[in-house]
């Protein structure tokens, strides 16, 4: 399972960086190009992508 939260949480990271820089007009070549909703969902998604990657790697202690 932590595998997989990682994998989600990269490619969450990696997404979201990629619709906000295009949000901002860094990255033409796309409808998503200088538009603010692209921005503001790019920075939402990579804010959630690094949530769940720290989550999946916290320390937790045994119960047993």
């Amino acid at each position: 399972m932590k595998t997989i939260l990682n994998i989600v949480g990269s490619l969450l990271v990696f997404v979201g960086s990629v619709w906000f820089l295009q949000g901002i007009n860094i990255l033409p070549g796309s409808f998503m190009t200088g538009q603010t909703r692209w921005a503001m969902r790019g920075g939402i998604a990579a804010a959630a992508g690094i949530v769940v990657f720290v989550w999946a790697n916290r320390n937790r202690k045994s119960t047993t």
